[in-house]
C-alpha cells in the first residue's frame, strides 16, 4: 500500500518519537524500580530530590508514551492503512482486532492510572505507592504495544530499522 509523502514523513517522525520515548520509559523504570517502590520509599519524597525527580520521570514518560502512541502513532497509523479513526477507545479496539496492541480494556485501565499517579502524588503515599508499582508492571505492556506497531511500520516499509 502506497501512502503520501506527508503522511509517511508524519509517521517516520512519530515513531523516532515513541522509540526514544520507549528506551527512556524502560531507562527510569529500571532506576526507580531496582527495589519495590513502598510507602517508606514514598515518604522520602520530600527529602529526596533523586528520588523525587526519578518519580517524576517516570510518571511523565509513562504518560507521555501512551499519548504519543495513543492520541497520534495509532491514529496516524490507521488512517495510512485506510481504517477510519475516531475516539481514542475506538481506535484502541481496531487496533486490538488487528493484533496490534494486546487489550483495548488495559489501555483505557492504564489511563485511569496514570491520572492516579498524578494525582495521588502529592496526597496519599499508599496509593501513590500502589498506583507506581502498578505502572511498573505494565510498561511491558505499553512498550510491547509500541513495537508492535513500530514493526508493523517497518514491515510495510513506511519506516527504517529502528536500531
Amino acid at each position: 500500500m502506497n501512502i503520501s509523502p506527508q503522511k509517511k514523513l508524519r509517521l517516520q517522525f512519530l515513531a523516532r518519537v515513541v522509540s526514544k520515548e520507549i528506551h527512556y520509559l524502560q531507562l527510569t523504570d529500571r532506576r526507580l524500580f531496582d527495589v519495590p517502590f513502598t510507602r517508606e520509599k514514598a515518604e522520602r519524597l520530600e527529602k529526596d530530590v533523586d528520588l523525587a525527580e526519578r518519580v517524576d520521570a517516570f510518571v511523565s514518560r509513562f504518560g507521555r508514551l501512551q499519548d504519543t502512541v495513543g492520541d497520534k502513532l495509532l491514529p496516524t497509523y490507521l488512517n495510512a492503512v485506510g481504517e477510519t479513526t475516531g475516539p481514542a477507545v475506538d481506535n484502541l479496539n481496531r487496533a486490538e482486532k488487528l493484533g496490534l496492541v494486546e487489550s483495548t480494556e488495559i489501555w483505557m485501565a492504564l489511563r485511569d492510572l496514570r491520572n492516579q499517579m498524578v494525582h495521588e502524588y502529592m496526597e496519599d503515599l499508599d496509593k501513590l505507592a500502589e498506583a507506581l508499582n502498578r505502572g511498573h508492571e505494565h510498561v511491558s505492556t505499553l512498550t510491547a504495544d509500541a513495537t508492535r506497531i513500530l514493526v508493523d511500520l517497518e514491515t510495510r516499509g513506511w519506516i527504517t530499522s529502528r536500531k
